[in-house]
């Protein structure tokens, strides 16, 4: 049970980020002070726990490849974050769960064979929940930002990278050095989309810091300290389940917080996402306890 909360946690903390990042913007904050910001900081916190904790150490050959599978986690941020200047979070985090089917799609041409008719109904399902999440189903197409949604679907494919890279990349190094390495390649990158101004211009020791630091703790420091301890022990069906968490998270966060309108339909269509994550494990499972 222990294994399953941190699980959760993990997940949970990832689905604050939209709602802090909104709220940073609210205090005039751009998008490269945020990214930046956490990413440095968190870079730093992660360094601070992989000395703390860690027990192996990555030669030089393994951290340049966990560097380089870590560049598309500062490029989904730049990407997220970049996109919530013009939509709501509860909106962009919808955007974002499209890596589920962009998995499956990369999969599918990795094995040259089409996915299953399960996955294919998984798939229909998310479709589903996506068309109303997104308030399209009610007629709300013309109010969405073109700009917003090819940001969120680019910061959807950017996750899909670092989903199957940190898969296969350094797997014997303790989880804790993996992230440092993985989180400092994304540093490189979101200080090269945007150049770390916030370092010179004052901004970091005037109000920047506390959204850098949160930024940091929640979105690395604790899904990395959670999933290390949680994951071995729930495994990669459940763990995938309880990572949906992050969803319905920002969801609601959005509408608490940031005051952020779902309709009764928006919130099936979150329940459609989660249910299109949820039921191809669900099944395995099942299959499992049933041989």
């Amino acid at each position: 049970m222990q294994s399953i909360l941190l699980v959760l946690l993990g997940a949970c903390s990832y689905g604050a980020l939209s709602t802090l990042v909104k709220l940073a913007y609210g205090r005039g904050f751009g998008t490269g002070q945020v990214v930046g910001s956490q990413m440095l900081l968190g870079a730093a916190l992660c360094w601070l726990l992989a000395l703390a904790k860690g027990r192996s150490r990555a030669s030089p050959r393994q951290a340049l490849a966990l560097m380089a599978a870590g560049a598309p986690v500062g490029l989904t941020g730049c990407l997220y974050y970049a996109s919530l200047r013009y939509q709501g979070a509860a909106l962009a985090v919808v955007l974002l769960f499209q890596f589920t089917w962009m998995g499956v799609l990369v999969e599918a041409v990795q094995a040259r064979r089409w996915p299953g008719k399960e996955k294919l109904a998984s798939l229909g399902v998310l479709a589903l929940g996506t068309l109303f999440a997104s308030g399209v189903a009610e007629g709300g197409a013309g109010s969405l930002s073109l700009i917003g949604l090819g940001l969120g679907l680019l910061s959807a494919v950017s996750y899909t990278a670092v989903i199957l890279a940190s898969g296969k990349v350094a797997l014997a190094i303790d989880p804790f050095v993996r992230s440092a390495w993985m989180v400092t390649g994304g540093l490189v990158v979101a200080l090269a989309v945007f150049p770390p101004a916030f370092l010179v211009d004052g901004s970091l020791t005037h109000g920047l810091w506390p959204w850098g630091l949160a930024l940091g703790f929640l979105g690395m420091v604790v899904p990395t300290v959670c999933f290390a301890r949680g994951m071995p022990h729930v495994g990669p069906g459940l763990g995938a389940i309880l990572g949906a968490a992050e969803l319905p998270t920002a969801t609601l966060m959005a509408t608490a917080v940031l005051g952020e309108q779902m309709t009764a339909l928006r919130w099936v269509g979150v329940v459609l996402v989660l249910a299109g994550v949820a039921l191809p494990e669900l099944r395995v499972r099942r299959a499992a306890v049933q041989a």
